[in-house]
């Protein structure tokens, strides 16, 4: 019998083979498999920005009504075990060490074995037919056509949330380019639902999509919006919807989600009003503006592009006001840093950076420079914890709220380093 702690030293040991686009071998692995990913039936989420949002209330709306519902998002902010889920409730160590169990000597048999997301992909889907769910919400990892999560043949909904410049080095310097990608998970027959702002990537979407019914988000039918530090309230057609999730984006989140509820249901699937609008006060999700502490007022989130960032700015003047605030921030050096930085100078009064625990990360240094060069006071560290503790001494003393954001890879360490915290 494998433990958890040997699963996930296997899976440490397939992060080594890195991050490879393409479907070749996740494909092989799932037909070593018999495919689990056909035994369930499956709505596919991808866009730059509001997906892992948009999964969340998704899932939380199915289980609401009754539905044996699973959620496979990524990426997982504390531990592996967040990006399956079944029933709102994370894989236990028993089941995701089994799964393991039987995935690795049928990966490692492969003459290109798979790489740890492909392997983890492959584990949600055979978890969710193992515990015949009625439907499961699938996030796209990155991009679409080439993400591992694009062997769904016929889901029963494909949604776009967004598409916006982000990852470029993989997805391209275009929109276009970025909804090519994207729209690769449109299937033919299958409905689509789009919920961004682009022309340029509702074109390509439109193009994508001539062999199914494609839908947009209509954001007019949004109104009566109250985004408050205790909670977001709005009214989108005919549902009036309470939810605790924070930020200003959260409602068009919502209206995708909505929408898509609207779509399923005319496909034959039974959601009552009384599931969407329990299934949306019970979601949550770590690290989207989440109000971790409430003296001084500490806030993650996981802002980590220029389209993200003017979101969590335009959220910032939302709830404080004129008020500046503090930051504490770290991002991965393929970002558009200095772009972000530029509008978060906007808002802030005094940043402390931090290098986020990731091969890819940024030299904090760097990132304090590009602070002080926007004529914001920066201070950088190489040591988080130390960080934090200053951060929100600084807060306490000055009595100003604390914003800590640009990687949701910071945020384990982020939250450990608060519970130790002495200030």
């Amino acid at each position: 019998m494998m433990t958890y702690e040997e699963a996930i030293k296997y899976l440490e040991f397939t992060s080594k083979r890195g991050s490879c686009l393409g479907l070749s071998r996740v494909t092989e692995l799932l037909e070593r498999m018999d495919n689990p990913h056909k035994r369930v039936k499956l709505i596919h989420v991808t866009g730059t920005n509001g997906k892992g949002s948009v999964t969340k209330m998704l899932s939380c709306i199915l289980k609401a009504q009754g539905y044996k519902t699973g959620l496979f998002s990524s990426p997982f902010v504390t531990r592996v075990n967040e990006s399956i889920q079944l029933g709102g409730s994370e894989i236990s160590d028993r089941d995701f060490a089994d799964l393991i169990k039987d995935i690795m000597p049928v990966a490692e048999a492969m003459d290109n074995p798979p790489t740890e997301f492909e392997i983890t992909t492959a584990a949600a889907f055979e978890f969710f037919s193992r515990k015949k769910c009625d439907v499961a919400v699938i996030e796209c990892g990155l991009g679409g056509d080439t993400d591992s999560t694009n062997v769904i043949e016929a889901p029963l909904l494909s949604v776009i949330t967004n598409v916006e410049l982000d990852h470029s080095a993989f997805l391209g310097d275009t929109i276009e380019e970025i909804a090519e990608h994207k729209s690769g998970i449109i299937k033919s027959g299958c409905p689509v639902l789009f919920g961004g702002s682009s022309k340029a990537a509702l074109k390509v979407i439109t193009e994508k999509s001539r062999n199914s019914k494609l839908f947009t988000v209509d954001y007019s039918r949004l109104s009566n919006v109250s985004c408050k530090i205790s909670g977001t309230c709005f009214t989108f057609g005919e549902f009036d919807i309470s939810i605790s999730m924070l930020g200003i984006y959260q409602p068009y989140n919502a209206a995708i989600a909505l929408s898509a509820v609207e779509i399923l249901r005319e496909n034959g699937l039974e959601i009552s009003d009384n599931a969407v609008c329990e299934g949306m006060k019970n979601a949550r999700l770590n690290g989207r503006f989440e109000l971790v502490k409430e003296n001084p007022i500490v806030i993650f989130d996981g802002s980590h592009n220029p389209h993200g960032v003017n979101a969590a700015v335009e959220s910032i003047k939302n709830y404080f006001g004129s008020r500046k605030v503090i930051l504490l921030m770290g991002v991965m050096a393929d970002k558009e840093y200095p772009e972000m930085v530029k509008k978060l100078s906007e808002v802030a009064c005094k940043a402390f950076t931090v290098k986020p625990c990731n091969p890819r990360a940024l030299e904090s240094s760097l990132l304090a420079d590009e602070f002080i060069a926007n004529g914001v006071s920066a201070e950088f560290s190489t040591d988080l914890k130390k960080s934090v503790e200053k951060a929100l001494r600084y807060a306490k003393e000055k009595q100003i709220p604390l914003i800590a954001l640009g990687s949701l890879y910071m945020y384990s360490e982020f939250k450990a380093a608060m519970g130790k915290a002495v200030y």
